[in-house]
């Protein structure tokens, strides 16, 4: 069976006619699972200097592909701050079949039955290593059309909080926030239940020049499991910059009592950066889950959203 075509390649000259055929015909897009603590990580985008995950594993990209040429580079489908976490992040990478083919060879018997896809992921973790604070967790063939950014249909993300209530589990420590107060955990949760819906985000997002803060947020609810942590689920199309911390801070505002469970809702109607409560921490935020479409949705969904963005970037939309 042919390999998939990916719609759109990185990194690659596609020139015209037979010569952008045989370079698509290449190239092999494979999708990542990933999931990272994100304590020691200045986020996830690559910045000169600093530790980030995307430098890391671009970094072991370099070193097992240092002998095919340039190393591959990776589009992810949620650009995570710095000390958010991840169990559920999403990337693909773009590779040249001949690249592919030589890093992934059987060594003495090794990964004879065994897919390219999985046999990468292998390896990638012998260079990260065994221990590391990032993780591999599956490498597969992506489907005709996929983009791990733009086929995305949401996004899902999970803030813990141990308040005055709660047990303090100190293998938990890094990702969740202790509180020294008892929140309120039922009009924290209707707070959030008021915010769903397609709106204008601004109150809850940090500006970006050329960004648009409208959003669909399509679930969000808070609640205690059974250790007593406060656990908020938060799932939307997407979301701008610190906008989960946000939506957190102003129910941990509601839950003090600071705030009533109606005024976020108000904030929100204002749509205008407010210092109504306090984003909080990134420790607490671990991105859990991206969702997306049927495999024959995936190039149109991704056509879509790669033209809303332009479109905003433009000054046409939002």
């Amino acid at each position: 069976m042919a390999a998939p075509r990916p719609s759109r390649l990185e990194g690659v000259d596609e020139g015209t006619g037979a010569e952008a055929a045989a370079a698509a015909a290449s190239v092999v897009r494979v999708r990542l699972g990933i999931a990272y603590d994100g304590t020691e990580f200045t986020g996830w985008s690559r910045q000169p200097g600093l530790r980030t995950v995307q430098g890391v594993l671009e970094e072991a990209l370099a070193v097992l592909f240092r002998r095919t040429g340039t190393a591959p580079r990776l589009t992810v489908a949620g650009r995570t701050d710095a000390g958010v976490h991840a169990l559920g992040q999403v990337a693909h990478l773009d590779i040249e079949e001949t690249a592919l083919a030589h890093v992934v060879r059987p060594r003495h018997g090794q990964d004879a039955d065994v897919s390219a896809e999985a046999t990468l992921a292998r390896r990638l973790t012998g260079i990260l290593g065994a221990d590391a604070d990032v993780v591999i967790t599956s490498a597969e063939r992506a489907p005709h059309g996929f983009d791990a950014r733009f086929s995305a249909i949401w996004r899902r993300y999970e803030y813990r909080i141990a308040d005055a209530g709660a047990l303090r589990d100190p293998l938990q420590r890094r990702r969740t926030v202790a509180w020294p107060k008892r929140l309120d955990a039922g009009a924290m949760d209707a707070a959030a239940r008021s915010l769903l819906g397609l709106h204008d985000f601004a109150a809850f997002c940090r500006p970006r020049e050329g960004a648009t803060t409208i959003r669909t947020l399509q679930s969000y609810r808070w609640e205690r499991d059974a250790e007593g942590v406060l656990v908020a689920s938060l799932q939307a199309d997407a979301f701008c910059h610190s906008m989960v911390r946000a939506l957190v801070g102003a129910c941990v505002a509601v839950g003090e009592g600071r705030l009533a469970a109606s005024e976020p809702l108000a904030l929100l109607r204002v749509a205008e950066r407010t210092s109504a409560f306090k984003v909080m921490p990134a420790k607490g935020l671990v991105l859990t889950e991206v969702g997306y479409p049927e495999d024959h949705e995936l190039e149109t969904r991704a056509a879509q959203t790669r033209a809303r963005r332009e479109l905003h970037a433009e000054g046409v939309v939002g």
